[in-house]
């Protein structure tokens, strides 16, 4: 689709690429897929299902390897950044740019997103959208074309040009909070994040990468990071204090109870908070440079 690649960040996401990279393929979107160094053949894979690939050598994380994938993808006017557990559905490429087309001055848009059970995925708040309050977190599903006060990082369309102007996904955070982070930026600039009824994607949720041992520790402990990481961006309260107390409850517990998921779950979130608190970095925990992945020349 001429002025529209799709960016697919994978990391050992083999089983999942073939049915979203045919659902792009159905839409006549181009797909180019950033592989953050799988183990499980997940760049190959792509190169035979007709996707451009661009390998990086190290795992860099969601929004670093979207940064580098959105900058090689230098023909497009629009970039669709899509997790490999996402399913485009039929037309719906066509309603975002739409979309764009009908709400020039918007920034964001998100397709409609439907979880696995059928549910209507709809976040109704997030801490960094101070700027439409719902201290109750009250869900109010849109039925059409609405403002949104955050849209999920799992698909989002934007413009190639505004994405870069913004410098990206924040390169300091690995994972988590990065798509948080890029709609209040793009909020605090003056243009609204629209949520596209017509367009709709099927979400596996947590299916984008193969579970391994540790995994789910470390994505604790970035969860937690980075939550700290972006209230101390925004001079929003510490939340720290708070998280170690209450996942340092837990995990004490599990431990008692010899449950090893719940000391792996609760212990993550309580060194990712302790690793904030004591000034710790996101990519030094990963071993990355502050450097961002090399550029490739454009598409």
């Amino acid at each position: 689709m001429p002025g529209l690649v799709a960016v697919v960040v994978a990391h050992d996401s083999a089983g999942v690429l073939p049915a979203c990279l045919a659902a792009l393929a159905r839409e006549h979107v181009p797909a180019l897929v950033v592989d953050n160094a799988s183990r499980d053949g997940s760049a190959d894979l792509a190169a035979s299902l007709g996707a451009r690939v661009l390998r990086l050598s190290r795992n860099e994380g969601y929004g670093r390897a979207n940064n580098a994938g959105i900058w090689a993808a230098g023909r497009a006017e629009y970039a669709l950044i899509v997790n490999p557990d996402v399913e485009l559905q039929p037309g719906s490429a066509d309603a975002l740019l739409a979309a764009a087309e009908a709400y020039p001055d918007a920034g964001l848009f998100a397709p409609r997103i439907v979880e696995p059970d059928g549910r209507f995925f709809f976040q109704p708040r997030s801490l960094l959208s101070p700027y439409l309050t719902n201290p109750g977190g009250q869900r109010h599903p849109p039925e059409a074309d609405a403002c949104a006060p955050f849209l999920s990082g799992a698909c989002l369309m934007v413009r190639r040009d505004l994405f870069l102007s913004l410098g990206g996904f924040d390169p300091n955070i690995f994972l988590f909070y990065e798509d948080d982070d890029l709609c209040r930026r793009i909020a605090d600039g003056g243009r609204a994040l629209i949520h596209v009824h017509g367009a709709v994607a099927l979400h596996g949720r947590g299916a984008s990468s193969a579970p391994e041992p540790g995994r789910v520790r470390r994505s604790r402990w970035h969860q937690a990071w980075s939550r700290a990481y972006v209230s101390r961006k925004y001079g929003l309260p510490d939340p720290t204090g708070a998280m170690l107390a209450k996942n340092g409850i837990k995990a004490l517990l599990a431990a008692l109870a010899f449950r090893r998921s719940g000391i792996e779950r609760y212990g993550g979130s309580v060194a990712g908070a302790w690793a904030a608190r004591k000034g710790r970095t996101a990519l030094a925990q990963e071993g990355l440079s502050e450097r961002p992945p090399q550029e490739v020349a454009p598409w």
